[in-house]
């Protein structure tokens, strides 16, 4: 089936700006709870919000096969369940719906009135629910830079980082939107010098800029997923700060691995973009040396050239760019990372999320974290109002961004900002 929402020449009766994330194109799905405090699944046409399930219920998705309650959901499990069948008929009509030619929707007002809503207008929610959650940490760049500052230089990476996805099972209850404050965590830490631990509220929070893919109900428990088979079951992308106390990490994490220093919170943006609307953007990803198992070799390009940003506001300061990324240094690709997760019979639902672990480039500007921008603290990052950082002060906030841009047309994530407010001590 032609994604026909992808045509790049296709224009919209609904105004939207150049460098909009968010051109007919695009057509992401989010949730949102709307003027009248009705919570509604619905997409973006430039700054312009739309009901999908007044939409639905006016008879504007006629001839694709959705039950009646489809969109009148606070997540989007159901739909994304429904598969790529059904989620590229229904972008294919919204982009038709909304198209400069088509006069059915546009010469309606009363349906228009319905159907949408100003961004003034709404309140977006998290756009699923989370069942499962996990990290990855596939970025080698990334994982060099933190093998160099806390082990050997010279064997930065671990034996087995080349020869799979790391990763480890988050936790989803608290994962939020963006524009929810994230609150300083409490925990144990080992002060340099120290024999004993300590408790208080961890010195060391910082970012962590990456991305994340939702799946859909993938396999049965006991049936891995082959990996050129693995993106049928991705949804679509979001962006997502996998927020971190690097000093309860440090003190925590041997023998298991992260658990206080990340559950704290996490938070993503509220529309998750289809891989069908990033398909004009894949791009090779980088060699991989050794080559990996059969289950784990992919053939074509699995990556994605997305332009990634984090900025950095003080309390009561003004915004500044601290890193620029981009998603297709990442080492694992998305179907590795599924392939991985299954192979040992693990089942994946509709809604899970997997984070792609942080994305650093080649360059200091690219690194994805402060752990990295600082170098641990050695070279603290100077910002425009005269203050630095090594790790976040609390009332600062963390804003990420990323879109993808080729000669035709730009597809955007919008971002995820929150702030970060001071511990609540015991």
């Amino acid at each position: 089936m032609p994604i026909t929402a992808n045509d790049p020449n296709r224009t919209s009766w609904i105004q939207v700006a150049p460098d909009s994330d968010f051109p007919i194109q695009n057509i992401p799905f989010g949730v949102f709870l709307t003027r009248d405090d009705v919570i509604t699944i619905g997409t973006r046409i430039g700054d312009t919000a739309i009901d999908l399930g007044a939409l639905h219920q006016l008879g504007y998705f006629d001839g694709i096969p959705l039950t009646d309650d489809i969109f009148l959901q606070d997540s989007l499990n159901d739909f994304i369940s429904d598969g790529k069948k059904t989620w590229r008929l229904v972008r294919n009509r919204i982009a038709e719906l909304f198209d400069t030619e088509n006069s059915r929707l546009r010469d309606n007002e009363k349906h228009r009135h319905v159907v949408l809503f100003t961004l003034d207008e709404i309140e977006m929610q998290l756009p699923v629910q989370i069942g499962d959650y996990t990290d990855f940490y596939s970025s080698k760049e990334h994982a060099t830079n933190v093998g160099k500052m806390f082990r050997d230089p010279d064997h930065a990476l671990l034996p087995n980082w080349l020869h799979l996805p790391v990763g480890y099972h988050g936790r989803s209850s608290s994962i939020v939107p963006s524009g929810i404050p994230v609150r300083r965590p409490l925990g144990q830490t080992l002060p340099p010098g120290a024999d004993t631990p300590g408790f208080g509220p961890s010195e060391r929070v910082d970012f962590e800029l990456e991305m994340g893919f939702i799946t859909t109900d993938a396999n049965p428990l006991g049936e891995p997923i082959p990996v050129n088979e693995a993106e049928d079951y991705i949804f679509g992308m979001v962006l997502f700060n996998d927020w971190s106390a690097r000093d309860i990490q440090k003190w925590e994490y041997v023998p298991l691995g992260p658990f206080l220093a990340k559950n704290f919170a996490s938070s993503m943006s509220p529309w998750i973009v289809t891989m069908d609307a990033l398909e004009p953007f894949r791009v090779a990803s980088p060699e991989q040396d050794p080559q990996p198992l059969p289950y784990l070799r992919c053939e074509g390009h699995k990556s994605y050239d997305i332009h990634l940003e984090v900025s950095l506001t003080p309390e009561n300061g003004q915004a500044q760019t601290i890193s620029r990324s981009n998603f297709k240094y990442m080492y694992w690709t998305m179907a590795q990372q599924l392939a991985h997760h299954t192979i040992n019979g693990c089942n994946v639902n509709s809604g899970d999320l997997m984070g792609s672990g942080t994305i650093s480039g080649p360059t200091p500007d690219s690194y994805g974290s402060l752990l990295e921008l600082s170098w641990g603290g050695k070279n603290p990052l100077k910002l425009n109002d005269g203050t630095e950082r090594t790790f976040l002060r609390d009332g600062d906030t963390v804003t990420l961004t990323g879109y993808c841009r080729n000669e035709n047309v730009r597809i955007g994530f919008g971002e995820v900002s929150n702030k970060l407010l001071p511990a609540i001590r015991k």
